[in-house]
């Protein structure tokens, strides 16, 4: 690792990823979900953890080597069946109010190669599995971020023209930094003065409180609907003890939930998606009725018929997201081949469940509730890039009137 005061700014990112990522206070449990890789990085959040008053920190290893074996050669009722004891051990962390921190790491291509029927035994079985801590967050029951740091696998695939692994590796940490903010003075500032730029552009969209969203682009035509009482949020969120916390970091985004019932048209993806270790592209839909009626992809079609099979919701839109071209992210011109990247350079979707806290008083419906409303339920929740300098996006109205809310690109 050459890169400039490299462990000092490793230390400042800790601190912001316990601080106000999650907002560790005294008597929190916090669950730390990292790859054996990032053994350095997962010390440091720890000892910042404890540091801040949390009463325990549970490290759950993971490592995309071993995981890749279990898929190709375990037992095909090990895949398919996820043990009691770990179910039991997520519905305790939603029991404890435990806050999750998830860095990501791995190479966007882990599981090529890998049967794809297996892989995708595997993510449903997982789903069902953990689904009411899925429920607890998407309810924003708990606190929760997801972050990154660079890994060889992931770093290839971003810097490839780079002449070694050493040189890929300290060109993501830089990127890492910069889209986290820890070259500035005091990070913890920036990121509160952040927060408030994007809370400022969700209070607007709140107010108009438009009956949907109609996207024009190359390839794509699509109005998507909104539900009565959508709420727009962008950047810091409270957890059910009113703690505030940040669920990305990176992020540039507002977000709501659609209407899943209320999507017509067609739309085509911007930047390639990984999904369950596999790259899918040039992805194309055709809605009708909220639900997905056509789809194509030039690379991973397979992969992608199997993602939207894993259930109805996952035929449904579940996020809206807003992320203007000019974006840090987006200008930099770098494919991340990584969501948590990719999906703050560009308006993104999400098949899948919807967010209850996009609803006003969301958080107390049930899901049937939720459901009645128009909001999504699924068991998988998976975002895809579609936006571009040539995207205009139109709000309309109850009246049927419209306003420019993005043009070229950017916030009109």
């Amino acid at each position: 690792m050459t890169l400039e005061n490299f462990n000092k700014n490793l230390e400042k990112y800790a601190r912001l990823i316990a601080e106000v990522g999650v907002n560790v206070q005294d008597g929190h449990t916090v669950v730390l979900q990292i790859s054996v890789d990032q053994a350095p990085l997962a010390r440091l959040i720890t000892a910042e953890a404890y540091k801040l008053g949390a009463a325990e920190v549970q490290v759950q290893w993971t490592d995309e080597f071993v995981q890749k074996e279990f898929l190709s050669f375990a037992d095909e009722s090990r895949i398919s069946k996820i043990p009691q004891y770990k179910i039991d051990q997520s519905d305790s962390w939603v029991e404890q109010g435990a806050s999750r921190i998830s860095v990501v790491s791995s190479d966007p291509g882990a599981l090529a190669g890998v049967d794809s029927d297996r892989v995708a035994a595997y993510q449903m079985a997982a789903g069902k599995a953990m689904m009411n801590l899925r429920k607890a967050t998407q309810a924003n029951k708990v606190s929760w971020t997801v972050v990154a740091a660079a890994s060889p696998g992931w770093a290839s695939k971003v810097f490839p023209d780079l002449a070694t692994e050493e040189e890929q590796v300290d060109a993501l940490w830089d990127e890492i930094f910069k889209t986290t903010r820890i070259y500035s003075a005091d990070p913890v500032a920036t990121w509160q003065a952040h927060d408030k730029t994007l809370a400022t552009k969700a209070a607007e969209l709140n107010k108009e409180q438009f009956t949907a969203l109609h996207y024009t682009a190359p390839g794509t035509d699509l109005v998507i609907g909104l539900p009565k009482n959508h709420l727009w949020e962008g950047a810091g969120s409270f957890n059910a003890r009113d703690e505030k916390f940040m669920a990305n970091m990176p992020t540039e985004e507002v977000f709501t939930a659609p209407d899943s019932r209320r999507v017509d048209g067609y739309i085509s993806s911007t930047k390639p998606l990984s999904y369950a270790g596999t790259i899918i592209s040039g992805m194309k839909f055709t809605f009708k009725d909220g639900r997905v009626e056509d789809f194509s992809a030039e690379q991973g079609q397979e992969v992608l018929a199997k993602l939207l099979d894993t259930d109805e919701g996952a035929k449904h839109l579940g996020e809206v997201a807003l992320v203007p071209d000019p974006s840090p992210i987006s200008q930099s011109g770098i494919i991340f081949y990584n969501t948590l990247f990719d999906e703050n350079a560009s308006n993104h979707l999400a098949f899948g469940s919807a967010y209850a806290f996009n609803l006003q008083n969301g958080t107390s419906m049930s899901e049937e509730e939720l459901a009645e409303a128009g909001l999504n339920r699924s068991q998988t929740h998976v975002d895809f890039m579609v936006g571009s300098d040539k995207m205009n996006i139109d709000g309309i109205r109850e009246d049927g009137s419209r306003v420019p809310v993005f043009r070229n690109g950017d916030w009109a």
